[in-house]
């Protein structure tokens, strides 16, 4: 295990939850860096976005690791990389993608069990067998069930039911993008001895204090830090155009500051 690899899992064990301000290029990457994250964590949907591509392994494994390398190049921080479902067919093809990834000075991924073209969730064994995979890299792999996206009744029961695979198959922490409620997220804490991903991507989301008193050890905005940045973007380019105004651009950073970015 890498010496940033060991600092990503520390991070895990508290005293604070590790808070996640997900980036998708290099710039994003360094600014977050700058503002005093201890881990760069990447978004699959906004590192997408941001090169022309929807969301969804639309992007092409060349052109992801060319991303997370001039990532890799301008910090001094871990590094954890969404990568969906893990880019394979199989899981030797999966694991294969990871090794590349950690042999670019990836301390971390993300991986999906994700959803069905019928929109329920996915037989966990394909998850479980990708997540075995996995072991041995040097990783921290934190394996992301989406059964709270789909349109099921039982879903605490069943991502419950995929955490237990999961972790037994060597999932070091269980992401639960959907799950809001802090009972629930307390429930699921207690019952896995794995550190516990919650999304906080939305206005209105728990607080981070709220979050921890539940027992969640890991805090990610995923794709909405990219969805704000564009959609002030949008709203400049608007303003612009439209109404010949450009107060939008209050509080952007000098170009010293930028630059300084790379310095």
């Amino acid at each position: 295990m890498t010496s940033s690899s060991t600092l990503l899992h520390r991070l895990h064990q508290g005293p604070a939850p590790l808070v996640l301000v997900n980036a998708w290029d290099a710039g994003s990457a360094r600014l977050l860096e700058q503002a005093g994250s201890p881990v760069i964590a990447t978004s699959s949907a906004a590192m997408a976005w941001s090169l022309g591509h929807a969301d969804g392994e639309r992007l092409p494994r060349a052109e992801l690791l060319a991303a997370v390398a001039r990532i890799r190049r301008v910090i001094s921080v871990p590094l954890t990389v969404d990568i969906e479902r893990g880019y394979g067919a199989t899981p030797a093809e999966v694991r294969a993608f990871a090794a590349e990834l950690a042999a670019l000075g990836v301390a971390g991924i993300n991986i999906e069990d994700g959803l069905g073209a019928d929109g329920l969730p996915v037989n966990p064994q394909v998850a479980s067998e990708r997540i075995a995979a996995l072991r041995g890299l040097g990783l921290f792999i934190n394996v992301r069930t989406d059964v709270f996206l789909a349109p099921i009744t039982d879903a605490f029961d069943d991502a419950l039911r995929r955490a237990r695979l999961y972790v037994e198959a060597g999932a070091d922490g269980i992401f639960v993008p959907g799950l809001g409620d802090l009972d629930g997220l307390a429930r699921l804490a207690r019952a896995i001895d794995k550190p516990i991903n919650a999304y906080a991507g939305y206005p209105g989301a728990p607080s981070v204090q709220a979050l921890a008193a539940a027992g969640v050890r890991r805090i990610s905005l995923g794709c909405a830090p990219a969805q704000a940045a564009y959609g002030l973007l949008g709203r400049i380019a608007v303003q612009a155009l439209q109404q010949g105004r450009f107060d939008e651009l209050a509080g952007m950073n000098s170009v010293e500051a930028m630059n300084g970015l790379f310095a």
